[in-house]
């Protein structure tokens, strides 16, 4: 996956740093971002671009140590910290998650006997994921949760379909909490926050509000306000419940980067243990493959870890380039943050690494073809749907959210109908607007038939009057 040809250092200039603040301001106003923290790391040093407010309400700037959300970020430390007990032999990550959680339970019981603590980190295990019931700030909140995991439909069988899961990554924190006997938070805080000088990153409120933080916004009618309530809650923080600020966000990336050793000297992790959460493994979605917990795809012939996250009005991103010694980090304040980091992300890639990725080329299908995906598709759980309709040559994809009134009072205008086109045999790519460049995998029966539509969540067609 990687090139064979040896590639300059990464450097970052002035003038290009100058065209990324430009960019990025021009963005924000398009999409109604407030706020933006941007990063770059290279081999000989990092830089920082902080853009805008951190709330409309009080108009207080970003700063490279202002908090934010990094959401499903989350769950690469949570692979960090099971790996390095795995290291220390205290945990298998191919054990059996019972041999941690004897009573866990599952609507299948032959997958609750049988799943496996990589299956959770790797999104194979197969039950519904979108499951985010609040079940209070207690110490058991973990604990909770994943008794509820025990009513989620198990949509596709173990092992055999990558399918987005949040509530497997429920299900590993508490394997984290189990097997060192301390509140996951504590467990998550000595295995890596304080061994990597993260000292920048919460989990709880009450430790984020005594500093400087984003709060997370919504476009509504065409401008940004505040997203609440702040938090999703603690039951979701395995998930993507942690805060933490650019710069320790960055220093995260650098640990990625290196050979599972601290700046501080500590051995976090041996270098083999850390480049095994890097190996592809798993088929993912859109051509990309899964390590353990990381995306991992090529771009422009390098290949490069990545995750994103969203939660309540907050959107973050980390890419990391092993071969180039270089990461990219960005924080925003608002659901349509992915548009303006995908960009610059993009012109990052182009302008300062010198990548190419070929524009997707497009291809001429049937109206059989087009016809056999217009209708409903529900994803299990928490009921987002896509409707799906012919228009021409192209299809035009609706996305209606389902219920998450357990962590968003508000939520956001609804996207209008996003065009796709095929650019592969059973791979859509949208086209234009704010989720331009996102791309949606066929999958098919043995015999042919649609299966799934997956949109990194596997959704099922709905058959009747309702599709």
């Amino acid at each position: 996956m990687t090139s064979s040809a040896p590639r300059p250092p990464v450097t970052v200039t002035p003038d290009q740093l100058t065209a990324l603040r430009e960019r990025a301001l021009a963005l924000m106003e398009e999409h109604h971002v407030p706020g933006v923290a941007l990063g770059l790391l290279t081999p000989g040093g990092q830089h920082e671009v902080c853009l805008g407010v951190t709330s409309v309400e009080t108009g207080l700037p970003v700063t490279p140590d202002t908090l934010g959300q990094i959401g499903s970020i989350t769950k690469t430390f949570v692979a960090v910290a099971l790996a390095r007990l795995a290291g220390r032999g205290d945990l298998d990550l191919d054990g059996r998650v019972r041999t941690y959680l004897p009573d866990f339970r599952l609507v299948d019981g032959d997958v609750a006997a049988r799943v496996t603590v990589r299956q959770l980190l790797n999104h194979t295990a197969g039950w519904a994921g979108d499951h985010f019931e609040n079940t209070g700030d207690g110490d058991d909140a973990l604990a909770r949760i994943v008794e509820s995991v025990s009513r989620l439909p198990q949509v596709t069988p173990l092992g055999e379909v990558w399918s987005y899961n949040n509530a497997a990554f429920h299900v590993a924190g508490r394997v984290l909490e189990v097997v060192t006997g301390r509140r996951f938070e504590d467990a998550l805080r000595d295995l890596v926050l304080t061994p990597l000088g993260l000292t920048n990153s919460f989990f709880f409120p009450d430790e984020v509000m005594t500093r400087r933080f984003n709060v997370g916004h919504v476009v509504r009618n065409g401008r940004p306000v505040v997203a609440r309530p702040w938090a999703l809650g603690r039951s979701a923080n395995a998930a993507g419940g942690l805060a933490c600020s650019l710069r320790d966000l960055l220093t995260y990336a650098r640990f990625q980067l290196g050979d599972g050793t601290a700046e501080s000297g500590e051995r976090v992790l041996s270098t083999e243990g850390l480049r095994a959460l890097h190996e592809p493994a798993v088929d993912a979605d859109s051509g990309r493959r899964m390590g353990v917990s990381w995306f991992v795809s090529d771009e422009g012939g390098v290949r490069t870890i990545s995750h994103g996250g969203a939660t309540n009005g907050q959107m973050a991103t980390l890419r990391v380039i092993p071969e180039l010694g270089f990461a990219f980090a960005a924080l925003t304040n608002c659901d349509r943050g992915e548009a303006v980091y995908a960009a610059l992300g993009k012109w990052v890639r182009e302008e300062v690494l010198g990548l190419r990725v070929p524009a997707p080329t497009y291809l001429d299908v049937d109206r059989a073809t087009l016809d056999e995906l217009a209708g409903w598709w529900v994803m299990a759980g928490a009921g987002d749907r896509i409707e799906v309709s012919v228009d021409g040559s192209d299809l035009l994809l609706r996305f209606v959210e389902g219920d998450y009134s357990a962590i968003a009072d508000v939520v956001g205008d609804p996207l209008p109908p996003q065009r796709a086109r095929f650019e592969a045999p059973d791979r859509l790519v949208l086209t234009e607007g704010p989720l331009a460049g996102t791309r949606a995998d066929v999958l098919r029966f043995p015999d042919g038939r649609v299966r799934f539509l997956r949109t990194s969540r596997v959704y099922t067609p709905v058959s009747g009057e309702t599709r």
